[in-house]
């Protein structure tokens, strides 16, 4: 005997819920795709300087989206399956898993918002790191070093179109052609510097990042709740 009543209704309500949450892990997975492949990410991370790579925690953080984007749609599909077909079975391994997945994204959130800084402050000494290399090493008229950290600072320049950390860098590296061309005197002088660049480009993500994880967390309460109602309905209606 299936469903009757309010809770028949709860069924769809859980139905269309599911369906909107497996879109949900498929926009995620998605994004999270985009965020590792975004060419001005990428093209940062790529970089290398004397063994030393930029940090990974940005990607660390873009690799559990990934993950959670892939798990949503599966767990999305269980829902959906677990609510037409009125199973007990599925719909408690419906919850359980949205249990754990809440759980590691609240785990996840927590620590996110504990190392929020650390990603744009650990590119921000990997920049500086290739500056003092290219101009410490400039008396020396042939480093390998210092060809490399300019060869560094000309892709973090070119990709997120800035020049050092202050007016005073600019002047250093203007004249030794590191910096974006600019068509203008204006421009010249008014380059914005890349320690506000980096700020712009990691904090725009991780809000991004934050803004996909909160609207997911709202949607699992609710998945929670209503399937929790439907399995006890459906176990009740089997009793009679």
């Amino acid at each position: 005997m299936g469903v009757e009543g309010c809770t028949k209704c709860i069924k769809y309500l859980l139905f269309i819920f599911n369906f909107i949450f497996w879109l949900a892990g498929g926009v995620i997975l998605g994004v999270s795709l985009w965020l590792r492949h975004e060419p001005q990410t990428s093209e940062l991370m790529g970089l290398q300087l004397d063994g030393e790579q930029p940090p990974s925690t940005f990607y660390v953080c873009v690799y559990i989206l990934i993950t959670v984007g892939a798990v949503m749609m599966f767990v999305g599909f269980l829902g959906c399956y677990g609510a037409i077909q009125e199973s007990q079975c599925l719909l408690g391994t419906f919850f359980a898993c949205l249990v754990i997945l809440f759980a590691c994204e609240v785990g996840a959130g927590v620590w996110g918002f504990m190392h929020k800084d650390q990603v744009t402050q650990e590119m921000k000494t990997f920049y500086d790191n290739a500056y003092s290399s290219a101009t410490l090493a400039s008396l020396i008229p042939s480093n390998e070093r210092k060809e490399k950290a300019e060869g560094v600072l000309k892709v973090f320049h070119e990709t997120l179109q800035c020049c050092g950390t202050n007016k005073a860098s600019q002047l250093v590296l203007m004249p030794r052609g590191l910096c974006p061309k600019s068509e203008s005197f204006l421009e010249k002088i008014t380059q914005t510097s890349c320690h506000g660049r980096i700020d712009e480009l990691f904090t725009t993500k991780l809000y991004l990042i934050g803004t996909v994880a909160l609207a997911v967390a709202v949607i699992i309460i609710f998945e929670m709740i209503f399937s929790m109602i439907l399995c006890c309905a459906v176990r009740n209606s089997s009793v009679y």
